[in-house]
């Protein structure tokens, strides 16, 4: 397991704890403390094997690293998985969240955990128990709460500045978005894009879920398996990763892809794809750092609501460099934001 996906991960650190009251495998990933601590959320899932959950934890930290440099924020890249062989609930959670917290507090700071799929804002209390290396605690804890709706602005204002990039404006009347995904931030999205009057068709894994936003929204809904082939203007990945591949590409019928999931590309090659069809990706780790820039603006920086919702705003800017430099180079959006992370780890490693 480590010796076929570690070599090629080009991180620090990987820690491992099995927990056995819960047969859960622990994975603490810490791809780069370059600008700061690695920072990330905690992923808990059930997965066929604990190699599958080590891959998505190494591939999640390059990716937060990618998005803490993007977002100019002083955190490096890490992600935490959580391999269990059922959600638990109850006092087995809490149970587990404390000796996770145990694990977290182990690290010394190298390591600052938030919540991700699976967990919440009330399960980072818990691991507060045992760490001060927490973000995204309850207000009556201490912290800063959810930061799904502020993933979701800064979200829409990526789309904002794709289209704008795409068509010429930024103005939404009458644009076609569909959403994939309306949880915890595709929902205000949603409605983020509805007052902006954006036409939408939403899909979600929970049917009713989506059909009855949709109603709400005078929107239409369409069954979670068909929303990548909708003929849109922009096309909003908001669930889950690997959504763009080999196979799924060639169906896309839409212009703009710009979305809150993480890790939309199933591999950097897709970015390249994207580009020979014409369709405009808007690298996800810039799109969806909104979340990042909530708790650590409020939490670590202890900026106001107005810093914070300027560096929300920042999102377009930043895409607008990443457009900039892609079409000056004649290559893909992917690869343009690539280079300038990779610029700014550069700049961060000179004594």
């Amino acid at each position: 397991m480590i010796e076929d996906l570690l070599p090629a991960w080009g991180g620090e650190e990987v820690v491992v704890r099995f927990d056995e009251p819960t047969a859960t495998w622990m994975f603490v990933c810490v791809h780069s403390t370059v600008l700061g601590p690695g920072a990330g959320g905690t992923r808990m899932k059930v997965y066929a094997e604990p190699r599958d959950a080590l891959r998505d934890g190494l591939r999640l930290s390059s990716a937060m690293t990618s998005k803490n440099a993007m977002a100019g924020l002083p955190l490096g890249g890490g992600k935490a998985v959580l391999a269990v062989s059922e959600i638990p609930e109850g006092e087995r959670r809490r149970d587990l969240f404390l000796r996770y917290g145990d694990l977290v507090e182990s690290l010394h700071g190298t390591y600052r955990t938030a919540c991700d799929m699976n967990t919440s804002s009330a399960d980072m209390d818990v691991v507060g128990e045992r760490s001060s290396s927490v973000f995204g605690k309850t207000e009556a804890a201490g912290g800063s709460g959810s930061s799904a709706e502020d993933t979701a602005v800064g979200v829409f204002h990526g789309i904002l500045a794709a289209v704008a990039h795409a068509f010429g404006s930024d103005d939404l009347d009458g644009r076609t978005v569909a959403v994939q995904g309306v949880g915890a931030v595709g929902e205000p999205l949603s409605r983020f894009l509805a007052e902006a009057g954006a036409r939408l068709t939403l899909a979600d894994v929970d049917d009713v879920r989506a059909k009855e936003l949709a109603e709400e929204l005078e929107a239409n809904a369409v069954p979670a398996d068909r929303i990548a082939e909708v003929e849109c203007d922009v096309f909003s990945p908001c669930a889950t990763g690997g959504v763009l591949n080999a196979e799924t590409i060639p169906s896309l019928r839409c212009r703009v892809i710009a979305g809150a999931a993480n890790n939309q590309l199933s591999q950097p090659a897709d970015a390249e794809r994207l580009a020979e069809r014409g369709v405009l990706y808007a690298p996800d780790y810039i799109v969806n750092a909104g979340g990042m820039i909530h708790l650590a603006g409020y939490e670590l920086l202890h900026e106001s609501f107005i810093e914070v919702r300027r560096r929300l705003l920042g999102i377009r800017a930043t895409l607008g460099d990443v457009f900039a430099r892609a079409d000056a180079g004649g290559i893909s959006t992917g690869a343009a934001a690539d280079e300038i992370v990779a610029l700014r780890l550069s700049a961060a490693r000179v004594p």
